[in-house]
Parts: C-alpha cells; sequence; structure tokens
C-alpha cells in the first residue's frame, strides 16, 4: 500500500486558527492522505480516535469495517466511527485508490447503530473529489494562510454531505480528546506484550498517575491497565485460534504476570476459559471472505 499523508500539529493549528462556518462547526481536520491499495490488506485492521472520510478515486475494493465486508468503487465516500477496527483491500487489475482524512470534533451520538457509512453523491463526486484534492495540495505546499483554506475546504466538503446525505443529522460535537491520553493509548496499543505500570505510563505522558486514571477513563470509559489487559485478551483470541501455543506460551508472549492471572483476565472478559474459547473457535466454520 502507497500512502502519501500530511499532517497537521496541534501547534500550527493554534497558531493558524480556524475558519468557522456551519454555524461554528467544532470539525477540525487532522490529517489527510492520498493512498492505494493493491490485491492484500493494505495494513492490518487498525482504529483511529477521530472519524476518518475516505474517498474512492479509482479502482473496486472491499473494506473491512469491525464485522462487516462490503464493496467499494469509485465515487464512493466511506464514513468510519472513532474506535472502529479497518482495512481495505483491492479487487481489480487496477489499484484502489483514495483519499483519507482525519477530522476531529464529530462523533456519531448514542443510538446509532452502523460504525459507517457508505454515501454518494449522485452527480456531484467531481466537487468532492476537487475540494479534497485541494486540500492535499495546500498540505503539501504549505502556503501562508494553508490551515484556513483546509478547514475552509474541510467546512465545503460537510455542507456536500449535509445536502446529499443524512449526515448532518448523524453528527455531534464532542470535546477534543487529552493529548496525554492519546499518547498512552498509542503506546498501549504498540507495546501491550511488555511489562507496563501505571506509573511508566503516567511518566510517558508527563501527569500524575491519579490524574491520568481519572482523564483516560473520562475519555475512553476504561482505566489504562484494564485497556492494557483487554488488548492482551483480544490478541490472545487470536492465538488460541491461529496457533497451537499452551497457555503459558500465550501468557508469556502477551505480558501476562502467570498463566492463571491469563485465564482469570480472559474468562472476565470472554465469559468462558480461554481452552473453552479454543475448542468453540476452532469447532466453528470459518466465514468466507
Amino acid at each position: 500500500m502507497n500512502n502519501k499523508r500530511f499532517e497537521i500539529s496541534a501547534k500550527d493549528a493554534d497558531a493558524g486558527g480556524r475558519c468557522r462556518l456551519l454555524g461554528e462547526s467544532p470539525a477540525r481536520l487532522l490529517y489527510a492522505a492520498a493512498a492505494t491499495c493493491g490485491p492484500s490488506l493494505g495494513r492490518a485492521p487498525h482504529t483511529h480516535n477521530c472519524v476518518e472520510f475516505l474517498y474512492m478515486v479509482s479502482g473496486v475494493g472491499q473494506f473491512r469495517m469491525g464485522e462487516n465486508l462490503f464493496a467499494v468503487s469509485k465515487g464512493d465516500f466511506v464514513i468510519v466511527h472513532p474506535q472502529v477496527e479497518h482495512a481495505g483491500k483491492n479487487l481489480s487489475a487496477h489499484p484502489l485508490e483514495y483519499i483519507i482524512l482525519g477530522v476531529e470534533g464529530l462523533l456519531f451520538p448514542p443510538g446509532i447503530e452502523n460504525l459507517y457509512g457508505v454515501y454518494h453523491f449522485h452527480g456531484d463526486q467531481e466537487s468532492v473529489r476537487r475540494i479534497l484534492q485541494l486540500i492535499l495540495r495546500e498540505l503539501e505546499d504549505r502556503p501562508a494562510g494553508y490551515i484556513q483554506m483546509c478547514q475552509a475546504f474541510l467546512e465545503m466538503l460537510l455542507i456536500l454531505l449535509g445536502r446529499y446525505t443524512d449526515f448532518a443529522s448523524s453528527f455531534e460535537p464532542t470535546r477534543r480528546v487529552g493529548r496525554e491520553c492519546a499518547v498512552v493509548k498509542r503506546y498501549l496499543d504498540a507495546n501491550f506484550t511488555k511489562n507496563i505500570s501505571l506509573d511508566q505510563l503516567a511518566e510517558l505522558a508527563h501527569v500524575n498517575k491519579y490524574y491520568l486514571v481519572h482523564s483516560f477513563s473520562r475519555e475512553y470509559h476504561i482505566s489504562p491497565i484494564s485497556y492494557l489487559i483487554r488488548r492482551r485478551v483480544k490478541e490472545s483470541c487470536r492465538l488460541l485460534i491461529d496457533s497451537d501455543y499452551s497457555l503459558a506460551q500465550i501468557s508469556r508472549l502477551l505480558g501476562f504476570s502467570s498463566p492463571s492471572y491469563f485465564s482469570q483476565s480472559f474468562r472476565k472478559l470472554m465469559g468462558m476459559s480461554p481452552m473453552e474459547y479454543r475448542k468453540h473457535s476452532r469447532g466453528m466454520p470459518r466465514r468466507q471472505t
């Protein structure tokens, strides 16, 4: 997967200010990327703290969103909720090309069941594509006032979404995720097999550990250490299905202090023992993709 990505730092955003349309919209552009995806998955399934917009420029492919798999083609506009695992792949001789925007300050309200949306602009795809390409050009060249221009283009895109879809009634503003919480979450996602303590995480985030627990729990509805355990248990599910490792081996690989603590944590989250999960999962037919 080829990926040309441009980010807007918090420092640059604060210095550049915001262009306000749409009645003081809270949306802020975090990054934009032009991606090309080959026959295999472009990258491992992953999540983001922000909403992601993906516009299909050319090609035919598939996107996996959570447990769902669906086809996409030129002109499709995909919206991915925060914290939803997703990945894409190409399904034709030509690469699947798409543009990605990461947008902060928008959140699906409670009660919305779908974790993604696929929209079509019915003849106005060219306007959408042009706006996205202008954003990419501004971020690549970074002329004077580029942040304000990117914000203005983002607001134009939101207007088009509201014009052609039910997007406007499906979103509400939310507060920005604390920077220290985002840093800690990224660290946990990348290093969950290591021996990690709350004191280490607090040192990493440069905050008091009690403040970190409070802030992280407020943002993600789970404490940092509980999130670490959940991340390990999630990975253990894959190892239980796809490998013949013993419980002791899995426990050691994933950083649990002992096999008994691994089994205890697994049962608490999954409602069954690791061996029961392995037996049940291997007895189930694999879903065809």
